[in-house]
C-alpha cells in the first residue's frame, strides 16, 4: 500500500511550527525541574507538586558583580533552569556578565535561543554576523538594549577603561552555548589538527599552541 501523501498546507504548517517553538509549551501551572532524576527527556522531569516551594523560583545571584578571574576579563553568572528549577518548560532564563576593561565575550552562538542584553554599567561594543557574512555592530551604553538573533555568531567587548556589566535574557530555559574558538580547539575528543590547520590556513604547531592557551578559559562565555 502506498504511503499517504500529506497536503502541502499541512507540511507548511509543520515547517512553521518547528521554527516557532523553542522550549516545550507548559501544560500545567508549574513543572519544577527535579534535577536529581535520572530520567532523560527533552527538558526535566517535574518535581511532585507537594514538594514545590518558593525557593524553586528564586535566585539572588544576579544582584552582585561576578568575580573576574578569567583571562578573557569576564565573569558569567547564569540563571538557567539548573539554578532556578521553576524555569522548567517556561522558555525563559537570564544571566549576568561582568567585564573588566578590555574584557571580551568572544564570538559564540546559542543554538536554542534568541538573546537580548541590557547594559547595567559602562558600555560595550557588540555585534553579530548574518549568514550572508555581514557584520551588524554598534556600541551600547548604560540603560540600552541590543538583540542577537537565535543561532547567529555574536560577541561583546569592553573597549573602555572602566568595568562594564550586562543583564542577558533568553527565550529558553537552557539556551546552550558554543564558543567558536573553544568548540573547535578544546573539543573532546579533539578535532584533528590537520582539519583545523586547513580551515585556518595555519600550521599544526600553531594549532597545538592555540589549544593549550584556550584550555583554561572555556567556561567564561555566555
Amino acid at each position: 500500500m502506498a504511503s499517504p501523501v500529506l497536503p502541502l498546507s499541512l507540511l507548511l504548517l509543520f515547517a512553521i511550527l518547528s521554527n516557532t517553538f523553542a522550549d516545550p509549551v507548559p501544560l500545567q501551572d508549574t513543572c519544577v525541574a527535579d534535577l536529581s532524576s535520572g530520567v532523560t527527556i527533552n527538558g526535566f522531569v517535574c518535581k511532585p507538586s507537594n514538594k514545590v516551594t518558593a525557593d524553586d523560583f528564586f535566585f539572588d545571584g544576579l544582584k552582585n558583580p561576578g568575580r573576574i578571574t578569567s583571562p578573557l576579563g569576564t565573569a558569567v553568572t547564569p540563571a538557567f533552569v539548573l539554578s532556578i528549577p521553576g524555569l522548567n518548560t517556561l522558555g525563559a532564563s537570564q544571566a549576568r556578565v561582568d567585564f573588566a576593561p578590555g574584557g571580551s565575550n568572544p564570538p559564540h552562538i546559542h543554538p536554542r535561543a534568541t538573546e537580548m542584553i541590557y547594559i547595567l554599567e559602562g558600555e560595550l561594543e557588540v555585534g553579530f554576523i548574518t549568514t550572508a557574512n555581514v557584520l551588524i555592530t554598534r556600541t551600547i551604553t548604560l540603560g540600552e538594549t541590543f538583540v542577537f538573533p537565535k543561532g547567529l555568531v555574536h560577541f561583546q567587548i569592553n573597549n573602555g577603561v572602566k568595568n562594564a556589566a550586562m543583564l542577558v535574557s533568553f527565550n529558553s530555559q537552557l539556551p546552550g552555548i558554543q564558543s567558536i574558538a573553544f568548540t573547535l580547539f578544546t573539543a573532546s575528543p579533539p578535532v584533528p589538527d590537520n582539519v583545523l590547520a586547513k580551515a585556518f590556513q595555519i600550521g599544526t604547531e600553531e594549532v597545538d599552541n592555540i589549544k593549550s592557551r584556550l584550555a583554561s578559559t572555556a567556561d567564561n562565555v555566555i
